[in-house]
């Protein structure tokens, strides 16, 4: 495991342990921010605690003609139950996912720090959210970080019922329309893997984020 220091340096992703981490230590600046993810990487870790850089083998992606909608999905679509909008409302989006309460997790991994750091990116244009809004209220919705042919997603939540799965279809819609490569997700979940999403070599990834 490699210690950053203030350079603006990360070893090859190759140098990950079996667990996926990468590096330790550095800083949630903008500048190494893009520079991780245009590396692969990304941070992970709970609060108080120093940041950890990860680069997981394999990698969970969705490539976007593999995307899933369910029968049950096409009808909530069709019924126009739900207003999808993007990159209106960052800073709610990731504040919402901060306190969504998920299975198997004692507190959030997105500190105060992490959404001051990513409210920052979305400034430069860098970050972005989907937003999903029942009856004027903010009710579902995902971040990340575009990188143009790549998104990488962070996070979603769901205050109603599919609402971060409509948030997920219409983002891989909008991104398959402008000839994006995939939606990085990171790790395996079976949320993602209901969706289309499975998991790759992370050499593979490597060569898709690198072309």
């Amino acid at each position: 495991m490699y210690l950053l220091s203030d350079n603006l340096y990360f070893p090859p992703v190759e140098n990950s342990t079996r667990e996926g981490i990468l590096a330790i230590g550095g800083d949630l600046s903008p500048e190494r921010l893009i520079l991780a993810y245009q590396s692969g990487i990304f941070p992970w870790y709970n609060d108080g605690e120093p940041i950890f850089w990860w680069s997981p083998n394999p990698r969970m992606v969705l490539f976007l003609d593999d995307l899933v909608v369910s029968k049950s999905m096409r009808n909530i679509l069709n019924r126009n139950k739900f207003k999808v909008t993007f990159n209106s409302n960052f800073r709610e989006v990731i504040s919402n996912c901060q306190k969504m309460i998920r299975e198997g997790q004692q507190g959030t991994w997105i500190s105060n720090d992490m959404i001051e750091a990513y409210c920052k990116l979305n400034e430069m244009g860098v970050a972005k959210s989907v937003e999903v809004w029942q009856d004027e209220e903010l009710v579902g919705g995902l971040y990340g970080i575009d990188l143009g042919h790549i998104f990488c997603g962070e996070s979603m939540f769901s205050k109603e019922s599919n609402a971060s799965k409509v948030a997920f279809i219409a983002l891989a819609n909008q991104l398959k329309s402008s000839n994006y490569k995939l939606i990085d997700c990171q790790v395996y979940n079976e949320h993602l893997e209901s969706l289309g999403c499975k998991e790759i070599e992370r050499k593979e990834f490597m060569t898709i984020l690198k072309t």
